[in-house]
């Protein structure tokens, strides 16, 4: 015991409070250099104009501490802990919730969680989703990725038949994307996880968001049909907020799993352009 690090559960709650102002407040680097790479690629008056607003109002959010958008999000937190690590001070996800709780009232960050039938406001943003997983290791890894309610609202799971195999996986992600439309606000970025069980699926669609944009999947299959998806969507001429143009999607992140022999799942995880995520090691 005496050789494992500890870590205070205070020091995540601090963190994940910090991480929820930079995520609502800062757009996200490489979500700009898409944004400026898709500019300078888009044929639409239209959509040049939107995508040159977009960049606008991140810099005005920036410089004035404010959201870049009015859908704050519900708090999504990804925790990865090492197995040496030892945590003290308390309860882990009691932490992050008061983590979000504090940087949601610290940064006036808008409070968008509800009873689901009610509806009454819950009034501080919680309780957050909170994904655990122990790695190798005695550092832990945490992401906060506020979700907003249009583009989780367009995302979707189907359990696909083995026979309509690969075919039957492009012709649900296009679908998907054609029956969002504009809800989601883009130019959109797609997190796909194929393969596994219904609930893993899921997990993993989302989990995969938290790649940069531009970065290259290590798995040449999954890379492969990340390219060919990015052009797919981007055939759709949805293009930015819907109008019409060549710039739908930023980027397309593909997770590609064994699954059993009589099933193949497949979740689709819409984002939007904010593509709201910060992290930290501790």
């Amino acid at each position: 015991m005496s050789n494992l690090r500890t870590i205070d559960v205070a020091l995540i709650r601090d963190t994940v409070a910090d991480l929820c102002g930079q995520a609502d407040l800062l757009l996200p680097a490489d979500v700009r250099r898409a944004l400026e790479k898709g500019l300078a690629a888009e044929e639409s008056p239209v959509g040049k104009e939107i995508l040159t607003r977009l960049l606008e109002n991140a810099d005005i959010a920036a410089a004035e501490s404010m959201p870049i958008c009015q859908d704050c999000g519900l708090a999504v937190v990804f925790l990865d802990i090492g197995q040496d690590l030892h945590l003290i001070g308390g309860d882990l996800v009691a932490a992050v919730n008061e983590g979000v709780r504090r940087g949601y009232e610290k940064h006036y960050l808008r409070k968008s969680v509800c009873h689901p039938f009610t509806r009454a406001n819950t009034g501080d943003n919680t309780p957050a989703v909170v994904h655990v997983r122990i790695v190798p290791g005695d550092r832990l890894h945490l992401w906060v990725v506020p979700k907003g309610g249009g583009s989780e609202n367009m995302s979707k799971v189907f359990l696909v038949t083995p026979a309509q195999g690969l075919p039957g996986v492009k012709e649900r992600v296009l679908e998907t994307v054609e029956a969002a439309g504009p809800n989601p606000c883009p130019p959109i970025i797609l997190g796909v996880a194929i393969g596994s069980t219904f609930d893993d699926a899921c997990l993993r669609a989302k989990r995969t968001l938290l790649r940069e944009l531009g970065s290259v999947n290590p798995d040449p299959e999954a890379a492969a049909l990340e390219a060919e998806l990015l052009t797919m969507v981007n055939n759709t001429g949805i293009g930015p907020a819907g109008l019409g143009g060549r710039v739908t999607c930023l980027g397309v992140f593909v997770d590609i799993k064994p699954c059993h022999i009589a099933s193949l799942p497949l979740a689709v995880n819409v984002q939007c352009h904010a593509a709201r995520h910060k992290e930290a090691v501790l």
